[in-house]
């Protein structure tokens, strides 16, 4: 346990990461961070409490038992030609040496060693080994290490496999330690010192800065650890190296330097999946820019929709407006035919002018309005139609995108939700469009503007009012002017009072028409706006579930992003106060 061999500063610094790096967990599990990621940085966090813990990498072959045993003074690992360990092997202290397998890819090595006391070692299979599991639990290690001892061989220094797992490496951030083992083999020091260079090149393009290198030799320290000649065993541990690469490891393990690489290791693990969540929220807020292009095409289709409906709605309307202006027209002209002087007799007969004003100026309004109406009706109809059709289609090419989309897996529940909300308004979008009965619905809205409109108001002013009215207005007049006639003023007559009684019964007529047209526009504008404002508002619903949708991710990932960014200062913060350590 860390806590007893710290100091108050130390202690205090060491719950605080604690307790931050646990507050920075559940920020992420908030985030839906992967759970695997939220289990290592668990583990990670743990850590702090356990030993100082190095792990081995490089390739089967590259001599990392070999050197294992050089450094430790004893044969613990196996070695061999062929990749002796098959197994991710954990070297730590015990009373007695001894070997216990958990399972055919982990094992546990105790050995009676003073330095385990202070050290867990992980020795690991190859990093081209076959079996892919091996590779997997060394990955499992990995974020727990507090040093990366890489171990590449003279005679193939930096491998690919090497490279891609350095790249690994370098996403948890670890200290990194090169070992450039079996330069025995090596003419001379120039050549030493050419693959050295050539390694802490590619060291440096793959991790992004150049960490230490020791070349060294494995066997020639092996060879001195049971030399009994005193003189060779000094000129083979020399020619070895390998003390240089034992002091840094002693300097690396010294408390101080020890705390700063446990306290952060687990900063390094934090930063690593705060990055993942980073990338898994990039990735979706990239998807949902098309969500978001959909949702804005869908509106300007509801849009487009309602502008149209209006726009088209006033010269369809006008067309019944036309139809009464025609009549007002006709009766102006019946006014002007019918109260003439020649045509006295004829203004008290009350049938034959009704009859005629009917045949001439009502004609068949009626009719022609009810047709223009149904018109009207059947154009909201289709248009509404042709509307969900549209949808239909709209959402049917974007549910083919996702189609064939494979999804990574911080991604995959939110794709998973987008097609759900997508098909569901689709299948909202179709059976609607399948289960349109346009003669139903045309019935239907033509019962509320035939109740509210056609039949009652041209009832009110039609063969009955309109007939009646005439026949009483041109009675009156009748009898003005047969008593006029009577007294013997033919020439007043003719001149002023049948002029007279003409305009003023044209400006009633006008009246009265207006009265109607007025009373007409206002009621199919009323019932027709609020059918429009009816399929509008069920457009909206129809698609409000995906709409909505939509913007809650939209909000969560700006959120996301801010917690993030949060976070990141958090690491940055703690690696300054272990870093002033």
């Amino acid at each position: 346990m860390l806590q007893p061999l710290l100091t108050d500063t130390q202690a205090e610094l060491l719950r605080e990461e604690k307790r931050t790096l646990a507050e920075m967990r559940l920020a992420l599990a908030r985030l839906d961070a992967p759970r695997d990621a939220l289990d290592t940085l668990q583990h990670a966090i743990l850590q702090l409490d356990e030993l100082f813990l190095i792990i081995v990498v490089g390739e089967f072959n590259s001599g990392k038992s070999a050197l294992m045993n050089a450094l430790l003074g004893e044969k613990v690992l196996p070695e061999g030609a062929t990749p002796t360990t098959s197994r991710v092997t954990l070297v730590k202290w015990g009373e007695q040496a001894g070997e216990h397998l958990v399972d055919e890819t982990f094992a546990v090595f105790t050995h009676p060693l003073p330095l385990l006391r202070e050290v867990n070692i992980v020795d690991t299979p190859g990093t081209n080994a076959v079996i892919r599991e091996h590779e997997r639990l060394t990955e499992d290690f990995m974020p727990r290490s507090d040093l990366v001892l890489f171990v590449t061989s003279a005679d193939r220094p930096m491998t690919e496999s090497e490279r891609q797992f350095l790249e690994r490496i370098r996403n948890w951030g670890k200290k990194v330690a090169v070992a450039l083992n079996k330069v025995d083999i090596l003419e001379n020091e120039s050549t030493v010192a050419e693959v050295r260079s050539f390694v802490l090149k590619h060291m440096d393009q793959v991790l992004g800065t150049t960490p230490e290198l020791f070349p060294v030799s494995a066997r020639l320290a092996q060879w001195a650890n049971i030399e009994s000649d005193p003189a060779k065993r000094i000129w083979m541990r020399k020619a070895s190296h390998l003390d240089a690469l034992a002091d840094y490891i002693a300097a690396t393990l010294d408390d101080k330097t020890r705390l700063r690489l446990k306290l952060a290791n687990p900063l390094g693990v934090a930063e690593h999946v705060v990055e993942q969540a980073a990338t898994a929220t990039q990735a979706q807020a990239l998807g949902l820019n098309d969500d978001k292009q959909t949702v804005a095409a869908l509106e300007n289709l509801a849009a487009g929709y309602e502008r149209d409906l209006q726009n088209e709605l006033r010269p369809r309307l006008a067309e019944v407006d036309n139809i009464l202006q025609r009549m007002q027209q006709r009766g102006l002209d019946f006014f002007d035919s019918t109260l003439r002087l020649t045509n006295v007799a004829r203004l008290a007969r009350g049938d034959q002018i009704r009859a005629q004003f009917e045949k001439q100026v009502l004609a068949d309004v009626p009719q022609q309005v009810e047709e223009a109406v149904h018109r009207l009706i059947d154009w909201l109809v289709q248009r509404n139609l042709s509307q969900w059709e549209q949808v239909m289609t709209f959402l049917h090419r974007r549910r083919a995108q996702y189609a064939d989309h494979i999804a990574s897996e911080p991604i995959a529940t939110l794709d998973a939700r987008r097609r759900t909300l997508i098909d569901s308004v689709g299948r909202t979008a179709q059976e609607i469009v399948e289960s349109y009965d346009r003669d139903k619905e045309a019935h239907d809205l033509a019962v509320g503007v035939e109740s509210a409109v056609a039949q009652v108001a041209l009832l009110e002013a039609g063969a009955v009012g309109l007939g009646a009215w005439v026949v009483t207005v041109l009675a009156s007049s009748a009898a003005d002017i047969t008593g006029l006639l009577a007294a013997g003023t033919l020439a007043i007559l003719g001149l002023f009072i049948i002029p007279f009684r003409r305009k003023q019964a044209k400006d009633r007529f006008r009246v009265k028409i207006a009265n109607l047209r007025e009373k007409l526009m206002q009621s199919l504008t009323t019932q027709f706006n609020r059918e429009v404002e009816s399929a509008l508002s069920r457009l909206h619903e129809g698609i409000a579930p995906y709409t909505r949708f939509v913007r809650a991710e939209s909000e969560r990932i700006v959120t996301a992003e801010d917690e993030l960014g949060r976070l990141r200062q958090r690491i940055s913060a703690l690696r300054a106060r272990v870093r002033a350590l």
